[in-house]
């Protein structure tokens, strides 16, 4: 039987491997009787999807389960994106979300994330007593079902649409208003939940858009469903290649991360828009309040932060923990270098909608291109250049790893190191501002290097040291 594991984005697996239909049921019967417990099982679970293969019919089992468990399902009508299904939670007050999204992962794979009451996604004390209770029953099949039309004759079944409603609600933290002005977008939700969504609201007041991708394909055109410049040719093409296009939004298969193309075509890192978006949060919508970035994102957002006067939260990487910095009101924007974020006032999970159009409101009120934006902060904060590689351990690597990165060295790439955090794997920070961090993967022999410096020619020295301290 498989082993039930919880990452940082939920429990994930290989279709018909380990994510069966038997596993959904008892993962789910874990779910139900955590929140029975836990005295939370009141006003119903959101229950939902991505776009997946047979995504719908495992959001059905789900929902038989929890009714047999005598919690009523709150069934989405269609594919929806994983920030809905935190809007819903907290606008209804519902006991959680059940969500079936593999996010940016590839087509083989599907997954199940919990969103409990405060509608973040679930933190580690959680998901590990959810984790618990599934492998105890692995094997067991403990768990009962409700067919679903027996579940609707007991009101423990409801089938919800909350497309709308979440709209409505974008349209106050979004200026709408200001996007007549800045001309055609282009627009790629990557075959994914932000069909209706991206283009909605544009549709609604006549802003000129080209769309690509905005259709169903399980497959993703060939590509996992992640909106990096790896994976977006296609789009890539067509805003270099169309000169009547501003700006280009693309999104994850659940619309949890964000992609954005400047006017040229340029692919802009999720590092550098969280600190445009950060100071233009506070210098134009004039927000208060600090920013959370989890410690493997830029320090560029540190440099705006002291620009304005407001804390920096470092949070472990998993957007759980800068939810709960939102859901506490302590921030104006948190976000992470793998593209995902929120702001002060929305929900405590990533929006990768809200931050498409935050994007288009900031370039249409600044009347500036995003590199120009960027220019204009280097000019006051410096410049951060970043990159991340995946190194390949051999055995005789992974077996040395742990003591390698317990005693790191005092001096690497040519400075003191000046700091070490151990916060989410082994971070130097190093003399001349530039860092290193290295976090090794919980499913494969692969260390993630993670760095960044003032130039690129800079970088590549400090990567090139951190491949050799870890491989050499």
């Amino acid at each position: 039987m498989a082993h039930i594991t919880f990452g940082t984005s939920g429990w994930r697996g290989i279709l018909c491997e380990d994510f069966t239909f038997e596993n959904v049921k008892i993962v789910t019967q874990a779910i139900a009787d955590y929140l029975k417990e836990s005295g939370e099982a009141a006003n119903g679970v959101i229950v939902g999807c991505d776009t997946r293969f047979m995504g719908k019919r495992f959001t059905e089992e789900a929902a038989a389960v929890l009714a047999g468990a005598g919690i009523k399902a709150l069934l989405c009508s269609r594919d929806v994106p994983t920030p809905v299904i935190a809007f819903e939670i907290l606008r209804r007050g519902a006991a959680g979300g059940i969500n079936f999204t593999a996010s940016h992962n590839p087509p083989e794979y599907n997954g199940i994330k919990f969103s409990p009451s405060w509608g973040g996604p679930a933190l580690p004390e959680t998901t590990r007593q959810i984790e618990r209770r599934a492998n105890e029953m692995m094997g067991d099949f403990c768990y009962s079902e409700l067919s679903l039309e027996e579940a609707k004759r007991r009101n423990l079944l409801e089938v919800i649409d909350p497309h709308c409603a979440y709209l409505a609600a974008l349209e106050q933290k979004v200026d709408f208003d200001a996007l007549k002005t800045i001309g055609k977008l282009g627009l790629n939700p990557l075959y994914g939940t932000a069909r209706g969504y991206l283009d909605a609201p544009l549709k609604a007041l006549g802003i000129p858009y080209a769309i690509i991708n905005d259709h169903l394909d399980p497959y993703f055109g060939g590509q996992p469903p992640e909106p990096s410049e790896a994976h977006i040719p296609d789009f890539i093409s067509l805003v270099k290649n169309d000169p009547t296009i501003r700006l280009g939004l693309a999104t994850d298969g659940d619309a949890d991360r964000f992609g954005i193309l400047d006017a040229d075509g340029t692919y802009i890192e999720p590092n550098y828009i969280i600190a445009l978006l950060l100071d233009y949060l506070i210098r134009v919508r004039k927000l208060s309040g600090g920013v959370a970035r989890s410690v493997a994102t830029s320090h560029f957002v540190d440099a705006v932060a002291k620009k304005h006067g407001v804390p920096v939260y470092e949070t472990p990487v998993g957007f759980k923990y800068i939810g709960e910095l939102i859901a506490q009101d302590k921030i104006v924007i948190g976000g992470e270098e793998s593209a995902g974020l929120t702001i002060k006032g929305h929900v405590p999970e990533k929006d990768g909608i809200l931050a498409c159009f935050l994007v288009a409101e900031m370039v249409a009120r600044e009347g500036k291109t995003v590199r120009e934006l960027l220019e204009r902060m280097y000019a006051d904060v410096g410049r951060f250049v970043t990159r991340r590689d995946n190194l390949k351990l051999s055995p005789e690597l992974e077996a040395a790893y742990p003591a390698k990165v317990a005693a790191v060295p005092k001096e690497i790439a040519g400075a003191a190191v000046t700091d070490v955090s151990t916060l989410d794997g082994v971070k130097l920070v190093l003399s001349d501002g530039s860092w290193m961090l290295f976090r090794k993967s919980g499913t494969e022999p692969v260390v993630r290097l993670y760095g960044e410096a003032s130039s690129e020619a800079r970088l590549s020295e400090v990567m090139a040291a951190g491949r050799s301290f870890i491989l050499g």
